[in-house]
């Protein structure tokens, strides 16, 4: 069901209009390279695919070559370039280079890229679901434009399953050697379930298609055996295999969600819960939390989060919500999932719902700017702080002048190098920080 043409393509309308940098290249002959970023299932290898057919005279002045990082290294891509090079030399058709998964390519094979891209001899076409700014090196970036793809809307989804089951060539009726009758129920369940990936969508449409129409076979066999018994052949080619919403539950097991531990969508939903905390929204907090538990994220991880949230954005306002993120980690760590969301949805709505202040936060960090950028020469401890373990070390002053505080706890002495005296880190109370 991989689109023919631009025109097939369903969804990413922002990349697709009439006067896209897509469309408008296509329409001048002269496509640029490009870097395709977007979730699993949005169409990212479609549209590099259908770039082949959107235009006649594209086959006359490109050539199309498609490989992948997962199977390919830099042999392929040195053979790919050189072909290109020769055919640019002998054909005047340049060669339009396309790689799926492209972030999987170290720094080095990702290097391989640029002279042949800079001397025109091919057109980059990359396709990603990883964060290009983390994962591909500035040089190729800088040689390409980097396109975002969305999810997939339901209606989007919804397009693409009907598109399915009524094509009678590449549809599901080729896949499964009968007519198909699906409900509008069922397909709705499956574009409101696959969290906008289209080949999920499709995936669980043709298993519950194949569920129906083995259901459909088994009742037309036992027909034919009450009739003829002996009849050992059946004639399915007016068979229609009904695809139930059950059927369409089973293959679906449960909803679907978009969420990779260690990629983008860990780095955002864990950033929202931790923004929907600061912002002291407590119904937020727990609903990205509940997200990224069902993704399959670990709690030990988002615990972690917690105890720094609660000396970062709380800290002094309320002492005690550190005591509670150390034991929800605790907790989580002897009694792990499913039994610990709970707590963690505890500690994420007590940090949500408490006063917040980043008092201390802003006093470590202008602490650590004044060492690092050796304000006040970065003096030596003053003598009178100094322990004087030894009678040399009382002869040379340490320790000498110091009053101990709780004797005199009216007393004034400084703790701060000489040239640092009467500096502030922090400031506390202040109201500005304090947040009720």
């Amino acid at each position: 069901m991989r689109p023919r043409t631009i025109d097939d393509v369903v969804g990413q309308d922002h990349l697709l209009a009439k006067n896209s940098i897509l469309r408008s290249s296509l329409d001048c002959n002269r496509l640029p390279s490009i870097v395709l970023w977007g979730p699993p299932g949005t169409g990212k290898t479609s549209i590099a695919k259908a770039i082949v057919g959107s235009t006649s005279s594209f086959s006359q002045s490109f050539r199309f070559v498609s490989l992948s990082a997962v199977t390919s290294g830099v042999k392929d891509v040195r053979d790919a370039v050189e072909e290109a090079r020769k055919i640019r030399i002998k054909n005047n058709k340049r060669t339009v280079l396309f790689l799926d998964e492209v972030h999987r390519f170290n720094k080095s094979q990702q290097d391989s890229f640029l002279p042949v891209i800079e001397d025109g001899s091919i057109i980059f076409l990359g396709a990603t679901t990883e964060n290009p700014s983390f994962h591909l090196i500035t040089p190729l970036l800088s040689r390409s434009r980097v396109l975002t793809l969305n999810p997939l809307k339901p209606h989007h989804v919804t397009l693409i399953l009907k598109r399915a089951v009524d094509d009678s060539d590449k549809g599901l009726a080729r896949t499964i050697s009968m007519g198909v009758q699906i409900g509008e129920d069922a397909i709705d369940f499956i574009a409101a379930n696959c969290d906008g990936d289209a080949r999920t969508a499709l995936n669980a449409l043709e298993i519950s298609a194949i569920t129906a129409a083995a259901r459909t076979n088994s009742v037309q066999i036992d027909d034919r055996n009450v009739e003829d018994p002996d009849e050992n052949t059946t004639n399915f080619e007016s068979s229609v295999a009904v695809v139930t919403l059950d059927d369409v539950k089973e293959a679906l097991q449960c909803k679907h969600i978009a969420y990779d531990k260690a990629g983008e969508e860990h780095y955002n939903l864990i950033s929202a819960l931790h923004k929907s905390m600061r912002g002291c929204d407590a119904d937020a907090s727990i609903y990205w939390l509940a997200r990224m538990l069902e993704g399959g994220e670990q709690p030990l991880y988002i615990a972690r989060r917690l105890v720094r949230f609660a000396s970062e954005d709380v800290g002094l306002a309320d002492p005690l919500a550190l005591n509670q993120a150390v034991s929800c980690y605790q907790a989580c760590h002897f009694i792990g999932m499913p039994e610990c969301n709970v707590i963690l949805a505890q500690c994420v709505a007590y940090l949500a719902l408490a006063p917040k202040s980043i008092a201390v936060y802003r006093a470590m960090g202008a602490a650590e700017k004044v060492v690092r950028e050796s304000v006040g020469q970065n003096e030596g401890v003053p003598l009178h702080l100094r322990n004087a373990p030894t009678k040399l070390m009382k002869e040379i002053g340490y320790g000498k002048g110091y009053i101990y505080t709780p004797d005199n706890p009216s007393a004034t002495q400084s703790f701060l190098p000489p040239s640092l005296k009467g500096y502030k880190f922090l400031n506390w109370p202040d109201s500005e920080d304090t947040k009720k």
